[in-house]
């Protein structure tokens, strides 16, 4: 199974795309902001692996619900309301939720807020605190990147080559791969309503976020969570500089922390990888030791 819908929860509309069989046990995966911030090849790895798997766009992302972006009217638990609803629409068993750089905080919250909904947890390129200045123990954006980054003329947004290639020559300077960008960036303008400010929202990194109200702040409260979690990290992201997930790893009770040769995505070459971390989620794995034990993997 492969299919795209939506589902609707609390009156809201989400985007959602099925893998494998879903009598199996479910993995939800958040995107940040678009689903398609998870590579197909790591869906379909977790698939094979006998899991449900489905991944969902947040609001004012993809096929879910959009009114203004540069405005949201909801906040981050709000979000972290969605993936719980969604989880319990999907399956009446716990499931194993996933979340990728500000998906990433839509997860903690969630697993934090609704523990009941979740049985295991693995956080992607992310970090423990809200957007905009980050703790004083914790590494920011870097500076020279985000400025390459942000600096650039935007494209016009009504043009699907345009926007692929600005998503391409910014994964470039991320460290990304252009190519596997251009890609996404085409197909997430294909499945985005209105082809204007939405997109544009959704291929701007974290601009939504910037104006949601995150608060209040959950990082002292991840000695909480007592669920199976895996921290997964690239060791060479600007955004979110590895040492906040080397953070996320040490703060969270038995975390697991797997560190890639990569920036801010997945790699597909990396994808099985990611796969057998997070369905072993939970036993002792070669290579995969908690964090307390050893908090750089590679």
């Amino acid at each position: 199974m492969d299919v795209t819908t939506t589902v609707e929860v609390g009156g809201v509309t989400l985007g959602v795309e099925h893998f494998g069989d879903d009598t199996a046990p479910l993995v939800l995966l958040a995107g940040g902001t678009t689903m398609l911030s998870w590579p197909d090849a790591l869906c379909a790895a977790l698939a094979g692996g006998g899991r449900h798997v489905v991944r969902y766009d947040l609001r004012d992302a993809g096929a879910s619900t959009t009114l203004d972006p540069a405005a949201p009217q909801y906040t981050l638990r709000d979000l972290a309301a969605d993936a719980a609803a969604l989880a319990r629409a999907l399956d009446d068993r716990p499931a194993h939720l996933a979340g990728i750089g500000v998906g990433g905080m839509v997860a903690q919250v969630a697993a934090l807020d609704h523990p009941a909904a979740f049985s295991a947890l693995t956080l992607v390129g992310t970090r423990p605190v809200a957007p905009g200045p980050a703790d004083d123990d914790l590494p920011d954006h870097d500076a020279a990147t985000m400025r390459r980054l942000f600096s650039r003329s935007k494209p016009d947004w009504s043009d699907r080559a345009a926007v692929a290639e600005f998503a391409a020559a910014g994964a470039e300077i991320l460290g990304n791969d252009p190519a596997a960008a251009q890609e996404r960036a085409g197909r997430t303008w294909d499945r985005t309503p209105g082809t204007g400010p939405a997109v544009q929202m959704a291929n701007q990194l974290g601009t939504i976020f910037a104006a949601l109200d995150c608060t209040p702040r959950w990082r002292e409260r991840l000695t909480d969570l007592a669920v199976p979690t895996l921290v997964v990290h690239g060791a060479r992201d600007p955004f979110f500089p590895v040492g906040n997930g080397r953070a996320l790893a040490r703060e969270i009770p038995g975390a697991t922390l797997l560190v890639l040769e990569a920036a801010t995505a997945i790699p597909d070459a990396a994808a099985g990888e990611v796969a057998v971390a997070m369905l072993g989620l939970g036993e002792p794995r070669a290579g995969l030791l908690p964090a307390r034990a050893c908090r750089n993997t590679r």
